[in-house]
């Protein structure tokens, strides 16, 4: 695929998934091997894990809007970075209801199968940043580097 092709494949996930809540359709971007790892989970999931993840998140905050703010690809590679923007409305994944709309950056790291599927992503988020947002306590940044 091409790298225009690689990088619209990756833009129309997040859309699907994040923006828009078609799992369904997402799913069918997913090779039969995906695999989703991220720092805001604490193991790696398969496809109806990251689907169910993706739901649980969209329904603690249905205001959520993905924006991508940059997207290359190299091979079979694709980076994005983009920003959530929305608010907690109900709880989830440990976290309380807010009023505050929160802007969480996050870097996510996309390799693609030769058919045009998302074989795999692995997506960094700015928890630090969020937690500040959330005036919850943030480490210093040697206690976070130890053990």
């Amino acid at each position: 695929m091409s790298l225009e092709r690689n990088k619209k494949l990756t833009r129309k996930h997040i859309d699907l998934t994040w923006n828009r809540g078609h799992m369904a359709l997402a799913e069918q971007l997913h090779s039969k091997d995906f695999l989703y790892k991220s720092s805001f989970v604490g193991r790696p999931l398969g496809s109806a894990g990251f689907l169910a993840m993706v739901e649980e998140i969209r329904t603690a905050m249905p205001d959520l809007e993905v924006v991508v703010e940059e997207c290359l690809a190299e091979a079979d590679k694709v980076v994005t970075w983009s920003t959530l923007i929305g608010t907690i409305q109900k709880p989830a994944l440990g976290y309380s209801p807010s009023d505050k709309v929160l802007s969480i950056s996050a870097m996510a790291f996309w390799t693609l199968t030769p058919t045009g599927q998302v074989r795999e992503i692995c997506t960094m988020f700015d928890m630090e940043s969020f937690r500040a947002q959330l005036g919850m306590d943030t480490r210093p940044y040697a206690e976070k580097a130890l053990p």
